[in-house]
């Protein structure tokens, strides 16, 4: 889709030079997808929630270890 923006020169050379892009467009487009991808991560983790149940490394290790001998891998 074709669109007349006016973007600050300055934003847009900054854009370029940390998205490594080639032409004006190219840097517009990772910016948006950037945003976008940073927007659906945020709204995931909303829609996930919060754990109040925690493990630690040494349980996470104990539990590992208990399931390797059920199954004779020890």
């Amino acid at each position: 889709m074709k669109t007349t923006v006016d973007i600050p020169d300055e934003l847009l050379k900054e854009a370029m030079k940390y998205s490594r892009a080639a032409t004006k467009r190219e840097a517009v487009v990772t910016a948006l997808e950037d945003y976008t991808r940073r927007q659906r991560q945020a709204a995931f983790v909303k829609h996930l929630g919060t754990f109040k149940d925690t493990i630690t490394s040494s349980q996470l290790r104990e539990l590992r270890q208990s399931r390797m001998k059920r199954h004779g891998l020890d």
